[in-house]
């Protein structure tokens, strides 16, 4: 790192960074997924979804070399100034609450994440090791001086977790559910390998939808149409409303994802009597990690497939029983299975998933907070509490929903 100058910019804005130059750096890391892309950061700001409006104030980390040939990215990671503990998915509201009982400010505190996406991936974007653990050592340096409480970098990658254990941050686990490709031949195939009581459990659910006249139908890319995405934005506003919240995600950051990222995204549209009435999002993007590796015809032994899927988003307009299901589950890991996908990722908490096959893998986190004596508190707690998910985890897997060999 000592071989030229390094400038450092905390930008307002991820558009104030070349587009290309981000993510050519995006696309060298270990874990990359379609979340960290230049687009979609650059949709959930501009779309008025993850703004200070919102408490999402963003901030931009990079870091530049300069060469002799103009600065080159060599380093970057959204982070976001919060008001708030929302749209995180790693819960610290409890240490929120201890703050406010002893007359502490804990908000803002800064995250290192994507805004409302619980989606394990590399966030800090670097060319190498060095370049990472001095991104990382810059964001909590930034945040000491600016009297920031914390820095909280959420579902990282392991290159990420292992920068943050160099410098002793804390680090925090959680449990996730995602299904691997076996590979199956057909949607039967794949039930097959499931015990009797599961497979018999989705079969019996899978009627009932069917008996209630719904059918399916997808569109991927830029074969999704504006009166799809419009009727999808629909179903998905109606959900959150139901649970009496508005949406994270305006409606104009998705016409911005079918703008400058159609080949992401996966949509599933639910249809009874001729008429749309349930629809469900899922996000694709390029399995580089292996881990969901396996054998298909054509493909070596150990060759990774081309996509992993993301189960997203979804909403109804009519109630039918096992709907959700068959629309977030079911449907997803049947085209998963037709196209060769290596995983399906069925996002934050719900240990339901395991009964639909979705097996449970851990999730990471690493914090740093500028208080000592709660950073020691914290430390304890999570001791305690990384202890009980390796406990949990072992229980889940004696729980197995599949066939023993």
């Amino acid at each position: 790192m000592a071989e030229a100058a390094i400038i450092v910019r905390i930008l307002a804005s991820v558009l104030d960074v070349d587009a290309s130059a981000w993510n050519a750096l995006l696309a060298q890391q270990s874990q990359p997924t379609p979340f960290m892309r230049h687009e979609y950061l650059a949709a959930l700001q501009a779309s008025g979804s993850a703004t200070p409006r919102s408490g999402w104030a963003p901030r931009f980390v990079t870091l530049w070399q300069n060469a002799g040939q103009g600065d080159r990215l060599i380093a970057a990671c959204p982070l976001y100034l919060k008001s708030h503990s929302y749209g995180e998915y790693v819960f610290d509201q409890a240490w929120a609450s201890a703050y406010a009982q002893h007359g502490l400010p804990y908000y803002p505190k800064a995250v290192i994440a994507v805004p409302f996406t619980p989606v394990p991936g590399t966030r800090l974007l670097a060319r190498d090791a060095a370049a990472r653990a001095l991104l990382l050592q810059t964001v909590c340096q930034w945040c000491d001086k600016e009297n920031i409480s914390s820095v909280h970098l959420l579902f990282a990658s392991a290159d990420d977790m292992q920068s943050s254990a160099q410098q002793d941050l804390m680090l925090r686990h959680t449990v996730q559910f995602h299904w691997k490709n076996g590979p199956y031949r057909d949607f039967d195939g794949f039930l097959a390998a499931l015990t009797q009581d599961k497979r018999k459990k989705i079969r019996q659910e899978r009627r009932r939808v069917a008996d209630a006249g719904v059918t399916f139908r997808w569109s991927r890319g830029a074969q999704i149409s504006a009166i799809d995405w419009d009727f999808f934005y629909r179903c998905y506003e109606r959900t959150y409303l139901e649970h009496g919240n508005p949406p994270y995600l305006k409606r104009d950051f998705f016409a911005r994802m079918a703008a400058h990222m159609p080949e992401a995204w996966l949509l599933f549209i639910a249809q009874r009597n001729g008429q749309p009435m349930a629809s469900s999002l899922i996000a694709l993007g390029a399995d580089e990690t292996g881990a969901g590796a396996h054998e298909t015809p054509g493909n070596a032994p150990g060759k990774t497939p081309d996509l992993v899927a993301y189960g997203r988003y979804w909403g109804a307009l009519e109630r039918v029983d096992g709907l959700h299901f068959e629309a977030c589950y079911y449907q997803p890991l049947q085209w998963c299975i037709a196209h060769g996908v290596a995983r399906f990722e069925g996002g934050a908490q719900g240990e339901h998933k395991m009964a639909r096959a979705l097996l449970p893998v851990p999730a990471h986190s690493a914090h740093w907070l500028a208080h000592p004596a709660f950073a020691q508190a914290v430390q304890r707690f999570l001791e305690r509490e990384g202890a009980g998910v390796e406990n949990y985890l072992d229980h889940l897997q004696a729980r197995s929903p599949f066939k023993a060999p």
